[in-house]
């Protein structure tokens, strides 16, 4: 039996990928297919949209992070009722870790998964030039094929007929359509990326989407080049009995979750109960340990320092020497406050002695790897703020561990388990 999967990677970063993934996805599901969507890299934010698109959580894969091994054994189980997988590649197919490797880039991924390359061209200023981008794409690494290309920000039926004859006349691989220039049809903009798809995938703009895609998109040959045979499910791990319930943090101010990091703490045995930082007043019964991702914790300072009643509760639960883990946006959280690019200064959680301060330009931007008792875990740094110097050793108070990188916890599996084993044990203590 088989499971087309087709890669939707970039020439570049801005490129328009997210846009045409899922679009592509949408307009898979509305022929009654089950997708599932995947994000090659780090990123948190477009598998919101997939999500949307699809019905179905979207997982990231990520060629540094991530053993083969593990990335196929994510692909794999996500994909075991599936009918079909779409996989959004990260920044230009060949930007990875470094210039040197194929290591974290789209290509990497594409070859391990033997996935069909469709390659996504902005073809706004192009013409006949398109042919030899397309080429060069195709023919850098020998043992990788792209096998279709769809051209973006196309000004008409006329410039894609022109791009088209280029690219066959020139080319091996084939023009599988296009994308007209849409204001419409591009999603805005902030300092992380895209807005959060709950912000911006209305259900009438998600349609019109998968309708354009129905259009100008051959999604019959993209499914025909992405067809091969489907690959046998490792034994899944069942879940044990809870051993603990695990606050997770979880509204517009704290969104950013590996998927694979919240299945792994519940096979570990954690009951996940999530709660708002913003909205709620308390934190949830008898939790035995809180975990704050990242987020935007910057957009709505205003309502996170005006719910004192949930800082005194986090307060409360650190001094008691409950374990709590917070990475990026909910480190923030946890710091004496956040200082806005205005200068006001919004109070937060106060458990680390130091205060977060958004910065206009980028900070940080890279992997990672984190020595903790577990081993060394990899994961990532993507933020606009930078923190005060604090008087304490590292960022842990108490149980409270923090810091701006978010872990991929695959990486490292005993810290997911380690930190498993704290909560159940101060928990029963």
């Amino acid at each position: 039996m088989n499971l087309p999967r087709i890669v939707i990677a970039g020439t570049h970063s801005g490129v328009g990928k997210t846009t045409i993934a899922t679009g592509i996805m949408a307009a898979l599901c509305r022929r009654g297919l089950r997708v599932q969507g995947f994000k090659i890299g780090p990123d948190f934010i477009d598998p919101t949209f997939h999500t949307l698109a699809t019905g179905r959580p979207s997982h990231n894969l990520d060629g540094w992070m991530l053993s083969r091994e593990t990335n196929l054994e994510i692909f794999t189980r996500a994909t075991e009722d599936a009918d079909v997988a779409v996989i959004e590649g990260v920044m230009g197919m060949f930007d990875g870790k470094d210039g040197l490797s194929l290591a974290g880039t789209t290509a990497e991924m594409a070859m391990w998964l033997d996935a069909a390359v469709v390659l996504v061209l902005d073809a706004a200023a192009l013409a006949g030039s398109a042919a030899a981008i397309v080429h060069g794409f195709d023919t850098l690494v020998p043992e990788l094929r792209v096998s279709a290309v769809v051209a973006n920000f196309v000004a008409g039926g006329g410039h894609y007929e022109f791009l088209r004859q280029a690219i066959g006349a020139r080319c091996r691989v084939e023009a599988a359509g296009y994308l007209p220039r849409e204001a419409a049809l591009v999603f805005p903009e902030r300092h992380l990326g895209l807005h959060m798809a709950s912000e911006t995938l209305t259900e009438d703009r998600l349609k019109a989407l998968a309708e354009c895609v129905e259009r100008h998109i051959d999604l019959g040959r993209l499914l025909s080049l992405g067809a091969r045979p489907r690959v046998a499910v490792p034994a899944g791990a069942s879940f044990p009995d809870t051993r603990v319930r695990i606050g997770i943090a979880r509204d517009p101010a704290f969104c950013f979750y590996y998927e694979a990091n919240l299945q792994l703490l519940r096979e570990y045995g954690a009951e996940l109960v999530e709660f708002s930082p913003i909205a709620d007043r308390a934190l949830p019964a008898d939790i035995g340990g809180l975990y704050f991702g990242g987020g935007y914790p910057e957009l709505y300072a205003e309502s996170l320092a005006a719910n004192e009643s949930m800082q005194r509760a986090v307060a409360e639960f650190v001094a008691r020497d409950g374990p709590v883990y917070a990475e990026c946006g909910g480190f923030m959280y946890l710091t004496e406050s956040i200082v806005d690019l205005d200068g006001r200064d919004w109070p937060m959680a106060g458990i680390f002695p130091t205060r977060a301060r958004m910065q206009a330009r980028l900070a940080k931007l890279g992997y990672v790897e984190v020595e903790t008792d577990s081993g060394v875990a990899r994961g990532h740094e993507y933020r606009h703020s930078t923190v005060d110097e604090m008087p304490v050793d590292g960022y842990r108070v108490h149980g409270a561990f923090g810091s701006y990188v978010h872990l991929h916890f695959l990486s490292c599996p005993g810290f997911a388990k380690g930190f498993v084993d704290r909560c159940e044990k101060w928990r029963i203590r």
